[in-house]
């Protein structure tokens, strides 16, 4: 089928980064060579220094904070992302599940990406009407038909996962996630279009896709498509122009779903996407569509990122300071690390680290020191090299003693959600939420070390002797 591809220029406001592949291995050290993280110093971003050093008393260190306020002010911008016809603002809510978010975003008027059976309970449990609720998932559940009778919208995102939905729900509507053909994020590891991504439906399979709805006397009402965290938005409005012309062979559909990956600016030198600016052309491209072919089509988009990212901070103490000599480095060691932060670890992302004394009244220097986590594992490491997971970098710190603080900023999105929790048998870290009026608000406890292994089963001696 001839595609039509809409070409869109590079927004200025935001710089793009080619995606990188890597294969981290779990027992290999950090290569020695180290590259410089930006020099710029960061500072907090919703919290004082007084907020951080409260944590301590309320439920101890490490632990997530999150900030009303801003939570508040990116589900306003969300919500008004430009649209022609109609928009419909999904959270996806993988990059930070706790259910006083979700309650708190479904007051705001958002709705809810889910990608497991499971993320569909859990938000429901929160107190999420089942038909805010749209499932893109990599397994089907098998309770799907259940779903759908509560009103749930479910997206088939591969061929053999049409076929199962038309089996259990013949006659039923029906979205389908594709792979456009072209992907980007923000390094190759979030890159989920193209021909190496496993994700969605191939573009080329729109026949079988056809055949498959028509033998089960399926409706097919949705189109979705998502291309990356952390996208190129150039790529991202040059996609959307692509999915368009997907809805065009199924003249049922009335809703196309373009996704999130909006790209946050974490570290002070970051560009970051400008909603507004992004949302402009696509909405011109629906209103060029509806000219064509007289088809209003309604808007869904699925950021995560964007609303969490900068809304949530780590805070750890600083348990040990190490060195290795005038020719090594210095290391500060944290109470967290990839049991709490895995980004950068996994692809060598970057937070903004910041010390905070634990004497208010203390006046510091500044020093270059490798930032470690407390797991007994080379790849806990937080100043990694930008895209590099085992490439130490050093960073510009205000001097820190034993005992001080440590905060790990942009940890909002993709971090409690997407952690080493357990490993070495440390606990999972509380989550607290910070409201307009400074108070901190417990939304997480801290997990009992017996509930790591509860669930083991003890077998006889008998068995093991």
């Amino acid at each position: 089928m001839m595609r039509v591809i809409t070409a869109l220029c590079l927004l200025g406001s935001v710089t793009a980064f080619a995606p990188r592949s890597f294969n981290a291995r779990r027992s290999r050290a950090p290569r020695s060579a180290v590259r410089m993280a930006a020099s710029d110093m960061e500072s907090l971003r919703f919290m004082t220094e007084d907020n951080v050093r409260k944590v301590r008393e309320v439920t101890g260190t490490p632990a997530y904070v999150y900030d009303l306020a801003s939570l508040r002010a990116n589900a306003a911008a969300v919500l008004d992302f430009p649209n022609a016809f109609g928009l419909t603002a999904r959270y996806a809510m993988k990059a930070c599940p706790n259910g006083a978010i979700l309650k708190f975003f479904a007051q705001q008027g958002l709705h809810f990406d889910c990608s497991s059976g499971y993320e569909v309970t859990r938000a429901m449990q929160a107190g999420v009407p089942a038909d805010r609720l749209s499932l893109s998932t990599q397994e089907l559940p098998e309770n799907i038909a259940e779903l759908v009778a509560m009103g749930i919208k479910v997206n088939a995102c591969s061929l053999s996962q049409l076929r199962a939905f038309g089996e259990a729900l013949p006659g039923a509507d029906v979205g389908l996630r594709f792979n456009p053909g072209l992907g980007s994020g923000g390094t190759g590891k979030t890159n989920v279009g193209g021909p190496s991504s496993s994700f969605g439906i191939w573009y080329e399979w729109e026949e079988e896709c056809a055949a498959i709805a028509a033998e089960h006397n399926l409706k097919v009402v949705r189109v979705h498509t998502h291309i990356g965290s952390g996208s190129d938005p150039a790529v991202w409005q040059k996609t959307a122009g692509m999915s368009i012309d997907l809805c065009r062979n199924f003249p049922d559909v009335v809703t196309l779903n373009l996704g999130g990956g909006y790209k946050v600016a974490r570290m002070a030198t970051d560009k970051f996407t400008d909603l507004q600016e992004c949302g402009a052309p696509v909405s011109e491209i629906f209103s060029k569509f509806a000219e064509e072919t007289g088809r209003e089509l309604h808007l869904e988009i699925e950021p995560g990122t964007f609303l969490v990212a900068n809304t949530g901070a780590v805070v750890s103490s600083v348990q040990d300071k190490v060195s290795t000599g005038p020719s090594g480095h210095t290391f500060l060691k944290l109470d967290a690390g990839m049991t709490d932060v895995l980004r950068p670890s996994l692809y060598g992302a970057q937070h903004p680290l910041i010390v905070v004394p634990a004497d208010a009244a203390a006046s510091r220097d500044t020093e270059k020191v490798v930032v470690v986590g407390h797991c007994c594992e080379s790849g806990d490491l937080l100043s990694c090299a930008p895209d590099e997971p085992e490439t130490i970098a050093e960073r510009e710190l205000t001097t820190a003693e034993v005992g001080d603080f440590l905060v790990v900023e942009g940890s909002g999105a993709y971090c409690s959600s997407m952690s080493t929790k357990n490993y070495n048998s440390f606990p999972e870290a509380p989550e607290l939420l910070l409201t307009e009026d400074g108070e901190l608000h417990v939304i997480r406890a801290r997990q009992p070390l017996v509930e790591i292994w509860k669930n083991e089963v003890q077998l006889d001696d008998k068995i093991l002797s």
